[in-house]
């Protein structure tokens, strides 16, 4: 990364999640792309200390929802109050207006709540009672979920999984990684002391360098094949939409731009490849039976489509 800024914000996330370089990378690409993030893995994991690490390294706004099956559209959009004394009613805000969001476990909110957020990511504002309230320029979802095979949860629909920009997993750690974890954490943990590395002036230049990475016609093309083939794949019943193409191009900049470089790569391409995608396909229930996942048949579409020998 030649950015100072980026690097910094890097290595101050890195000091609280340990061996876990791919996911704040990918974290961090999220960020820059103006897109949200979909943190899914098993509980204990790390998830939402990495949504909470880039939200301290912020100099923004803050909040957090707990989800539950009680929790209500109201509780995360706000509502509105009749005051007595102007007649009139008041709009109380909810935890939704803030920059950065961070709803934890969200599988666990009914999909009545789940839906609450869909105006809010997509559109950037929210309704309620008939008027339309503007959100913050800069606003990311960073959303956290347990496996759908967990008791107690409701998995995300469809349309509510193609407005993350990203779904990572964060996975075990490896067995020196974990002795490290428990030599930070003998006293306190790190998070208590992580300042802000990134202000709002910083990252709005820092996501307007984002289209500025050059990215070349047979890159675009090799793109546009490898989600083209997701929709003609006979194991898969729903492939990815135009929004999964642009996300593809716009990740593959942000890492580009991680990465130093001013153009992107096919190898950039298929290193984004699996977070962009494989949360907006839909394997066919018969081959899931039978152990096929949308991330098998992504890799495999992968390995089929012919890489572009050069990429600028």
């Amino acid at each position: 990364m030649d950015n100072s800024s980026l690097a910094g914000l890097f290595r101050n996330i890195s000091s609280v999640i340990v061996g876990k370089q791919e996911s704040i990378l990918l974290t961090i690409a999220t960020l820059l792309c103006r897109g949200h993030l979909l943190i899914e893995d098993a509980p204990g994991l790390g998830k939402t200390m990495l949504a909470r690490a880039l939200a301290r390294s912020l100099d923004m706004d803050f909040r957090r929802i707990q989800c539950t099956p009680d929790l209500l559209p109201s509780d995360v959009t706000g509502v509105s109050v009749y005051n007595q004394k102007t007649r009139e009613f008041d709009f109380i805000r909810g935890p939704v207006f803030t920059s950065i969001l961070l709803v934890d476990e969200i599988n666990r909110a009914t999909p009545r709540t789940q839906s609450s957020l869909l105006e809010a990511m997509a559109e950037n504002q929210v309704s309620v009672d008939g008027t339309t309230h503007p959100l913050a320029d800069v606003f990311m979802v960073i959303a956290t979920q347990n496996p759908i095979e967990y008791h107690g949860t409701y998995p995300l629909p469809e349309a509510q999984l193609d407005r993350f920009f990203m779904r990572i997993r964060m996975g075990y750690p490896g067995l020196d990684e974990e002795v490290s974890i428990m030599q930070m954490q003998k006293d306190r943990h790190p998070i208590t002391t992580l300042g802000a590395v990134l202000d709002l002036d910083t990252l709005a230049r820092l996501q307007s360098r984002v289209n500025r990475v050059h990215i070349g016609p047979d890159v675009l093309e090799y793109i546009a094949r490898v989600v083209q083939a997701t929709r003609d794949h006979k194991d898969l019943v729903m492939g990815a939409s135009p929004r999964g193409s642009l996300a593809m191009m716009q990740a593959a900049r942000a890492m580009a731009l991680l990465s130093g470089k001013d153009y992107v790569q096919p190898h950039t391409v298929k290193q984004v490849a699996l977070p962009v995608l494989c949360h907006r396909l839909i394997a066919h229930p018969v081959k899931r039976t039978a152990g096929v996942n949308e991330e098998a048949v992504l890799t495999s579409i992968l390995n089929q489509v012919r890489v572009p020998v050069a990429a600028a």
